[in-house]
């Protein structure tokens, strides 16, 4: 007699908000146009995350301006994207099946306000990802992402006329003291979620051959993504995990090739995970691979769901 496997689950829920598979697509990747859009809704990832909007479309930083390794990437984008309402208008024509992130990155606080307000507007949008921590505009630092001071007004002026579900995307930190700060901060306010972590930023990349920088934009210097970043991401979503209140899931982000990489996002802490690198390398595919790995990991482990170890991480 041939026993069937034991059905896993990896179904992810984000404060209510049901996915069918805890990995999905991180914004920024492949998710810009209408036709990226519609691969990814009909792909098995677990949700859709637009790329980062602004309010009038752009073009973004002059090309080349990503470039990758054997074990990473870096990037100086620049927000390229097709504005908010072209986001918006796409949502109310395809009216996808599965949760539909708009992630927005405004130019400037005051834009970020009128980013929001048109999003209050939208009832089909499942969570705003709001994005705290783009490196990769000239002449702008990441402002709200690192601005401990301005963060909790910016919050709280927010929550004074956006209702729907928000959550925000930052950018890696590197001292305790300053995920804790962070932590504090959001703890106060009805977040949604927490995505972490965006690209390392301020890096740089040499081509010895050529004896140059290998993207244009900023002398060279850009986000470092991929598999080198993932300790960082793995100690974020740890720290996050310890000191956020336990009513905010995190989504991992950074450094996931395989399934194994999503088991550890998970183990320390993340209830779901965006692909952001190998996505860009192997395209909606990448959802079917890392899917089937994470299962098959699951039954050795005798896991029947990643509820059963979400944190779970031992220390010695």
């Amino acid at each position: 007699m041939i026993m069937k496997k034991k059905k896993i689950d990896i179904s992810a829920d984000i404060n209510g908000i049901k996915l069918s598979s805890c990995i999905m697509n991180a914004s920024g990747v492949l998710c810009t146009t209408e036709k990226e859009l519609k691969k990814l809704i009909i792909s098995s990832s677990g949700a859709v995350v637009t790329k980062s909007c602004t309010l009038k479309p752009r073009k973004g930083n002059l090309e080349p301006r990503y470039f990758e390794w054997n074990i990473g990437s870096i990037n100086s984008m620049g927000l390229p994207n097709l504005g908010i309402d072209f986001y918006l208008d796409f949502l109310e024509k395809v009216n996808p099946k599965k949760p539909f992130f708009l992630s927005i990155s405004g130019l400037s606080i005051e834009e970020n306000y009128l980013l929001l307000h048109k999003a209050n507007l939208f009832s089909r949008i499942s969570a705003v990802e709001l994005n705290l921590s783009c490196p990769n505009i000239l002449g702008k630092d990441q402002v709200l992402g690192y601005d401990f001071n301005n963060i909790s007004n910016f919050l709280e002026n927010i929550f004074k006329f956006y209702k729907k579900p928000l959550g925000v995307k930052l950018p890696p930190y590197f001292e305790n003291r300053h995920i804790k700060k962070m932590a504090f901060i959001l703890n106060k306010y009805p977040i949604f979620f927490v995505t972490c972590i965006n690209s390392l930023p301020n890096g740089l990349f040499i081509d010895i051959n050529k004896e140059t920088v290998v993207i244009q934009p900023k002398m060279g210097f850009g986000g470092i993504g991929g598999k080198t970043i993932k300790p960082f991401a793995l100690a974020n979503i740890r720290q996050f995990y310890t000191y956020l209140r336990k009513e905010i899931p995190i989504i991992g982000c950074g450094g996931i090739c395989s399934g194994k990489d999503i088991f550890e996002h998970i183990l320390c802490g993340a209830s779901a995970v965006q692909i952001g690198t190998q996505f860009i390398k192997e395209g909606v595919s990448v959802f079917d691979r890392l899917r089937k790995e994470l299962v098959d990991l699951l039954q050795k482990k005798k896991f029947p769901s990643i509820n059963k170890f979400i944190g779970k991480l031992n220390v010695f």
